[in-house]
């Protein structure tokens, strides 16, 4: 079937977010062409500012109203003791949705990862690093355990250890996800399991 051409295009560029393909866009437009037309312009207007409005935190590179700090860099009750890494802001939300973590985040904004040219210096490796002062008492690196993710833990470790600073560098344990079962469990997550095994309290 032949669309129009503004439908072809607006396909297409729906189909650069990830898992839209065709299909979904094109019922996204018909959607659309259902929605009020103030509704159509609310959404174009909001899209409109997403991109003039938010902008990174100056400090730890989270979504923030541009040049103003996040609302985790200006809460007072953080715990600046301890910083979290984090490749990107939408793993810092999913952090946060835990409830668990009450210190501070630094947001890599990426991974190291030669094979697509993204190496230490396109990070925020050395704002991190600046960060780090005699407060700091531990960095807990919670970065995926991809082949990239291991590289940028290897290289933040090394990195802490020749800089002298003295403070504890973790990680997030990795293993069986809750409810899973044994012989179901992949070879790796496994290994993973028994190597961050601990004892029962």
């Amino acid at each position: 079937m032949e669309y129009p051409k503004l439908i072809l295009d607006l396909v297409d560029s729906l189909r650069q977010f990830s898992g839209v393909g065709q299909k979904s866009a094109l019922r996204m437009i018909f959607q659309l062409l259902g929605w009020e037309r103030e509704e159509v312009f609310l959404l174009a207007e909001l899209l409109n500012r997403l991109r003039e409005e938010i902008g990174s935190c100056p400090v730890c590179f989270n979504l923030s109203e541009q040049g103003a700090l996040c609302l985790i860099c200006s809460n007072p009750k953080r715990d600046k003791r301890i910083i979290c890494v984090v490749a990107n802001a939408r793993e810092l939300f999913a952090l946060e949705r835990t409830k668990q973590f009450k210190g501070m985040y630094h947001v890599l904004q990426g991974l190291i990862s030669p094979m697509d040219g993204v190496g230490p210096e396109k990070l925020k490796i050395q704002e991190l690093l600046g960060r780090i002062d005699e407060t700091t008492e531990e960095l807990l690196l919670a970065l995926s355990p991809s082949t990239e993710g291991e590289a940028t833990c290897l290289y933040l470790r090394r990195l802490i250890t020749n800089s002298g600073k003295s403070l504890r560098v973790t990680r997030l344990s990795y293993g069986m996800a809750m409810g899973g079962d044994i012989e179901a469990t992949d070879e790796l997550t496994l290994s993973k399991a028994l190597e961050w095994r601990r004892e029962l309290a």
